[in-house]
């Protein structure tokens, strides 16, 4: 009789997002609710749509979102296993982020988008901050490029909220 072949978490040869499916599986859960809440948004106010409607929408699908899951699965494939808690640390970090510039800019406190600005940036380096170091595990092909793009989401998404910030304090 056969033995059963072990989880695909321990399979030598698995793809990097099976076996860290314990740091993709948060990130991307999240991520895609808050495409989902973004489009459904965007559905219920497209009759009389505003500006803090649109925004919302666009932030929920591309910060929330997207990028969310992009740094989820940056951090799955090209960082060290980290444990539970710095995990759940980084998710609530992002999210709290996220919640805090959401409400601060509908509610027009922009201090309270100033912390959730903050915290994004400090969860942010985080993220950033458990790359692998270049030397230490080689990456090729494919994979190189996903590298690129990870890199690339960070340095996007470090750039965009101090312009974000600034915006919110000098918008009305």
């Amino acid at each position: 009789m056969r033995s059963p072949s072990p989880p695909a978490s321990t399979t030598p040869g698995a793809s990097p997002l099976v076996q860290r499916r314990q740091q993709l599986l948060p990130f991307t859960v999240i991520g895609v609710l808050c495409v989902i809440a973004g489009g459904l948004l965007a559905a219920a106010t497209a009759p009389a749509p505003s500006e803090h409607t649109t925004w919302a929408a666009a932030y929920l699908v591309l910060v929330g979102g997207v990028a969310q899951a992009g740094l989820g699965s940056g951090q799955a494939m090209f960082t060290a296993r980290i444990s539970t808690p710095v995990l759940a640390g980084q998710v609530a970090g992002w999210n709290l982020g996220n919640a805090a510039v959401l409400a601060g800019t509908l509610l027009g406190i922009t201090a309270l988008v100033d912390l959730g600005g903050a915290l994004l940036v400090v969860t942010l380096g985080l993220l950033a901050g458990g790359l692998i170091p270049p030397g230490i595990r080689p990456v090729s092909g494919t994979k190189r490029w996903c590298l690129y793009g990870y890199r690339l989401l960070v340095l996007i998404l470090f750039v965009s909220i101090p312009v974000g910030l600034v915006l919110a304090q000098i918008r009305p």
